[in-house]
């Protein structure tokens, strides 16, 4: 019995302290932190894109899908959220749910890498600049000219668009393709 409790309190404090090493995640790495978009930078970020019910928003690494309820609830947009982490996408699950939402935006549980996000208006994004700059390559490929792409914090190297200070996006838009007949 003494086992279990001793494994249960360590599983707990080791989950503890990576909840506190998320918060202070180096930009460069390669693996995704847990942190949070607030509805205040989400209202920014579809302020910024000029979010529209005309608008179908993916947002890749959606995490508990704050920016796509916002965009769902007070700019009308419908969305989709890609989230790996199986704790993120159900509690996302559970606020689209909640929210009544789930008729505008689908939350999907798979690696956006994996995902065709050629439907897109607007991307969203809080990555970290190497989960960026991988993820370019698939933007260029999939995306529309003109597609928005709304990253919180970090920069990607693609024509910038505009940069909010204050709240730290940047918007982007992805080129025309050039041809090399």
């Amino acid at each position: 019995m003494i086992f279990w409790i001793v494994n249960i309190v360590l599983l707990l404090i080791i989950g503890f302290l990576f909840l506190l090493l998320s918060m202070f995640w180096p930009p460069d790495s390669p693996w995704a932190p847990w942190w949070k978009t607030n509805k205040k930078t989400a209202r920014a970020m579809c302020r910024l894109a000029k979010v529209s019910k005309n608008d179908v928003i993916y947002d890749l690494g959606s995490g508990t899908g704050t920016a796509l309820i916002i965009a769902a609830k007070e700019f009308g947009a419908r969305g989709v959220g890609i989230e790996i982490d199986p704790l993120r996408f159900l509690i996302s699950s559970m606020l689209l749910h909640s929210n009544r939402l789930s008729h505008k935006i689908k939350i999907v549980r798979k690696n956006f890498f994996d995902i065709n996000i050629s439907n897109a208006t607007v991307i969203f994004t809080y990555l970290v600049p190497k989960a960026l700059e991988r993820l370019k390559p698939k933007l260029l490929r999939e995306l529309k000219p003109g597609t928005l792409l709304v990253s919180f914090r970090y920069e990607i190297s693609l024509p910038l668009e505009s940069f909010d200070k204050a709240n730290d996006i940047f918007l982007y838009k992805i080129p025309i393709k050039k041809s090399f007949s």
